[in-house]
């Protein structure tokens, strides 16, 4: 079928969509992110914020305003980092990919604007400095899976990070990130439809019927197989298997980036940055009040964004459920945090009448950590 821009193209697929114009679901999240196991997912993940720095201090201004020590990155290289009130608490977490001349910021869905307010307002006056939100010009995709790093050789790509050509002199951008199933990839390409369209046309599965995809009336993409679409509820379902903290969720100023699983995403040797005494405090006396897991539930537990569930353990309230997603009628997924004492595999914590079964501790985390009254 002929198909006039980017949404057409994914709808002819079986998407349907968020308010947003972000695809949900292109067949059931359970079967996406059963997929991604055994092959590889393709993505629309555009509401992601993307800013680019450029001038002098592109790199000074986020290591003196984050958790990492980000003037120690070289050319080519991602580190993620995160932006604390004076109180340690998190503000936003942000992806860094120190593309020489430029430095290029990947937010979570929905942040691009707040993260550039916020550089925005600690830029000093002999700041060398300029933000460029990418945003409107650029798409967004992913690829998820046991098979991304297969699907992304194909593409001609060798590297962590890449420029992809595409027609008319245009390139994408294709860079490694941290894996929630198998490999990640991100792609930045142009936003308008025909670039878009031609990439998402090569990416796309084949085999089936809809392996020949018209773009225009004068251009055909063959696709090359073995790579399925894939919408944002598949994508919570990977995120929160993995135990990977989300915006509104586990992302908030209700926690530190300690509590969240998030220490490898923490300088303690580098120099002062907002709200660096209370979690180099707690670094230093190796004392938690809380850490956050990953559960298994007995059954499916909405919790609205914004909001969360009390976690009991003989009847005591012990934590929050802060996300979950369900796979099928009988796989349902969840992050908790929760005190420290309780953060023991196996414990069984009730929310009402739905049981969390604790499975692991979600990112990374000191064995010696002892809980702080």
């Amino acid at each position: 079928m002929t198909t006039d821009t980017l949404r057409d193209l994914q709808q002819s697929m079986g998407a349907t969509f968020a308010p947003d114009g972000i695809p949900l679901m292109f067949s059931s999240p359970g079967r996406e992110f059963f997929a991604a196991q055994n092959d590889v997912l393709l993505m629309d993940r555009s509401h992601e914020g993307r800013l680019e720095l450029t001038g002098r201090d592109r790199l000074a201004l986020l290591h003196r305003l984050s958790t990492n020590d980000i003037e120690s990155m070289r050319e080519g290289e991602r580190r993620a980092t995160i932006f604390t009130n004076p109180n340690g608490r998190i503000i936003d977490r942000v992806t860094v990919y120190h593309r020489g001349d430029r430095v290029l910021l990947l937010t979570e869905p929905g942040r691009g604007a707040a993260v550039q307010q916020y550089l925005q307002r600690n830029i000093f006056f002999n700041d060398d400095l300029h933000i460029t939100d990418l945003q409107p010009t650029t798409v967004a995709f992913a690829l998820h899976g046991a098979k991304a790093d297969a699907a992304v050789a194909r593409l001609g790509v060798t590297d962590d990070m890449a420029e992809l050509a595409l027609r008319d002199g245009a390139t994408a951008f294709v860079a490694r990130d941290r894996a929630l199933q198998g490999g990640h990839w991100r792609i930045i390409a142009p936003a308008d439809d025909l670039h878009a369209k031609i990439l998402w046309g090569r990416l796309i599965v084949g085999g089936t019927a809809q392996s020949v995809i018209e773009v225009s009336d004068t251009l055909r993409v063959i696709a090359p197989g073995g790579i399925l679409p894939a919408g944002s509820l598949a994508y919570n379902l990977l995120r929160v298997r993995a135990g990977r903290p989300a915006a509104l969720r586990e992302l908030s100023d209700a926690y530190i980036p300690l509590e969240v699983g998030l220490w490898d995403e923490v300088s303690f040797t580098k120099g002062c940055y907002t709200g660096q005494e209370i979690i180099a405090r707690m670094e230093s006396r190796r004392r938690l009040a809380k850490t956050s897991v990953s559960v298994d539930l007995s059954a499916s537990l909405d919790v609205p964004i914004g909001a969360s569930a009390a976690l009991l353990l003989d009847g005591r309230e012990v934590g929050k459920l802060t996300s979950s997603a369900s796979a099928s009628g009988s796989q349902h997924f969840g992050i908790a945090v929760v005190k420290l004492a309780a953060a023991q595999v196996g414990t069984v914590l009730h929310a009402g009448d739905v049981t969390a079964t604790i499975t692991g501790f979600t990112g990374s985390q000191p064995a010696d950590l002892v809980e702080d009254n």
